[in-house]
């Protein structure tokens, strides 16, 4: 069967092991295509629950007593993380902060491991927090920040970096390679195994920002050797706007890393009030304060849905979901002028596609105003699209994109001016 035929989805959806999770997450339109999950999940309907009960069960009969089973909550949640998307054994992840907070403090840790030690590397293309994070660290501690160009037109395809590609940069004076698992643009996967024993073959460490593939793709951490990584957890993690994010350091390592912010809940003897910091033992070393409870159970109730899913199961439809828009892109969108800004091949993609068009900016909007479809765009001319695998139907996907051939086809966007919100 053609995948322009309808029957082609319902039929993938038909022998989907994952249809069933959608009923699991709050839809209030169901004729809304939502192929934005890649920058904001959907809303379980248990967390509903679990944040109701802590504020009803807990907070409000237990007050300040709560704390004797709130206060180390963050590494359960962590483990939990862990476990069910990133390969990795317990004591090694932490739920804590933002993203940009963890990327910095581990940055910093990672840097000061490696005394000496001048550079740092990382790509143009990278997400604007990290790049300009380590900005800020170049200048403050007279580092030399090297950015690997793949941003410019036709210079590195789909702005994945390869072993290859990096090998030329490296010498025996980088401290720190920082890339992203997905780029967030173009949807581009790096291998993290090929890039973790290069860059420790020349005694750099490696920090890993997997924002966008947490909750989409197996990553397997442990066994790939990486030592560091940050991510979210509201995309493909469903946690909720601005939930609390989550830091990775391998066991092998934990040791010998002293992140720069040292909080009371990294003192081994917190409760001690001591004059002298003494960092505790285990991944509790890398916490900076209290934890959001509040966001911490938003955490477990959308992570132990991914972990009773299965993350190789979602990694699946995830690429079988990503090649359908491809296929339909090729029949329908490239004879309209779009072009395709991710790789074919399953193994270089997450769970979006991103693709190109003077006009992505209005489209963009016009999709919303016009087609009840949520895309989202990203300067300069990029149009994200993405399958969350559980709460995202196949037929919703292909719905999408026959509303974007519509709406694209019949210019019905030049109706619309750029904008309107500052959120893009």
């Amino acid at each position: 069967m053609n995948v322009t035929d309808r029957q082609y989805a319902l039929d993938l959806d038909k022998n989907d092991p994952l249809a069933h999770f959608k009923s699991k997450f709050v839809v209030t339109d169901p004729a809304m295509c939502y192929l934005d999950g890649n920058s904001l999940g959907r809303l379980p309907h248990a967390t509903v629950v679990a944040v109701n009960d802590l504020l009803t069960k807990e907070w409000g009969p237990e007050v300040v007593t709560g704390w004797s089973h709130w206060v180390d909550e963050a590494q359960p949640v962590g483990d939990l993380i862990g476990e069910a998307t990133l390969g990795a054994a317990k004591g090694q992840v932490l739920a804590c902060d933002t993203t940009s907070v963890n990327f910095y403090q581990l940055a910093m840790a990672a840097i000061k491991a490696r005394p000496g030690r001048k550079t740092i590397i990382t790509d143009t293309a990278n997400f604007p927090t990290d790049r300009y994070i380590l900005d800020g660290i170049a200048k403050d501690f007279g580092m030399n920040l090297v950015l690997i160009d793949n941003e410019s037109a036709g210079v590195i395809k789909h702005e994945r970096i390869t072993a290859d590609i990096l090998a030329p940069y490296l010498n025996d004076d980088v401290a720190l390679v920082t890339l992203e698992v997905i780029q967030y643009r173009s949807g581009a996967r790096t291998d993290i195994k090929s890039i973790t024993d290069l860059v420790r073959s020349h005694g750099g460490l490696v920090l890993w920002d997997a924002s966008h593939a947490v909750g989409a793709i197996e990553m397997n951490f442990d066994a790939s050797g990486v030592d560091l990584a940050v991510g979210c957890t509201y995309k493909y993690g469903n946690s909720g706007p601005g939930a609390p994010a989550w830091l990775y350091v391998s066991k092998k390592i934990q040791k010998e890393l002293q992140v720069p912010i040292q909080g009371w809940f990294s003192q081994a003897d917190q409760f001690g009030m001591g004059p002298v910091f003494e960092k505790a033992d285990g991944i509790r070393g890398f916490q900076i304060a209290s934890p959001s409870l509040i966001g911490l159970r938003c955490i477990k109730a959308s992570f132990e849905i991914i972990k009773e899913a299965g993350i190789d199961k979602i990694a699946h439809k995830a690429a079988v979901g990503t090649q359908m828009m491809i296929d339909l892109y090729d029949a329908w969108l490239a004879p309209l002028g779009m072009q395709l800004n991710t790789s074919r091949d399953a193994k270089e993609r997450g769970g979006h596609i991103s693709l190109v068009h003077p006009d992505a900016a209005r489209i963009c909007v016009a999709l919303r105003e016009f087609a009840n479809v949520i895309p989202d765009y990203r300067t300069p001319n990029s149009i994200r699209l993405a399958i969350s695998p559980l709460p995202t139907s196949y037929i919703e996907v292909w719905d999408g994109f026959e509303r974007i051939r519509d709406l694209v086809s019949t210019r019905q966007y030049e109706k619309v001016k750029e904008g309107g919100s500052r959120v893009t």
